[in-house]
């Protein structure tokens, strides 16, 4: 009974450390979107050692795959994945919009410095955001066959050039075009992608 409640107090701890230094990443992104990720300046606003950030994420590549992973949890991936599984093929178009669009307006600012930094950093942050982008895709390619399958796309428009276009309309540089640059509030981008795409492809 006592080694079980050490196992757990330690399982405890360890989440609790793997939490702050993501907070702490969370927390960088959105101060300083313009400079690169210090580990040293994580671990110290963590408040960790330097090698424990190593210790629980192994790699620099494996904090940022983590920190890709751990913002979709904070944006509500999994209410996406829900709508997105609506047994009717264009509600389930226009719930994954709509759950694509709420989770880039609920990370925004990270997202942002996430791209932005991905050029610079392409070993570590880039391959986490291709990994998001790849996530992605395949989701639209899901939901551009079941529209297929379904007989709901225009005549002469097939599953992969939907997968294009709502590779397209998804994109972050598309949400946040229409979101910052434009002012518009995430519910009226979410109507705006969704009439396009059932307009663009739908019958």
């Amino acid at each position: 009974m006592v080694r079980k409640y050490e196992q757990r107090l330690r399982a405890e701890a360890a989440q609790e450390t793997r939490r702050r230094i993501l907070d702490a990443v969370h927390a960088r992104l959105r101060e300083a979107p313009s400079e690169p990720v210090s580990i040293d300046r994580i671990a110290r606003l963590a408040r960790v050692a330097r090698p424990t950030v190593y210790q629980v994420f192994g790699s620099r590549a494996g904090l940022f795959e983590a920190v890709g992973a751990d913002l979709l949890d904070r944006g509500g991936f999994q209410d996406m994945l829900r709508a997105s599984a609506h047994p009717d093929a264009r509600e389930a178009l226009r719930g994954g919009i709509r759950g694509v669009v709420a989770i880039y307006a609920s990370q925004r600012d990270v997202l942002r410095a996430l791209h932005s930094m991905a050029m610079l950093d392409a070993a570590a942050v880039g391959g986490a955001v291709q990994r998001l982008e790849a996530r992605r895709a395949r989701g639209m390619e899901q939901t551009a066959q079941r529209l297929a399958a379904a007989n709901a796309l225009r005549p002469g428009v097939t599953a992969a050039e939907a997968t294009d276009v709502l590779c397209l309309l998804t994109s972050f540089d598309s949400f946040d075009h229409l979101h910052t640059a434009r002012s518009r509030p995430p519910e009226e981008v979410a109507r705006i992608l969704t009439e396009t795409a059932e307009r663009t492809l739908c019958s």
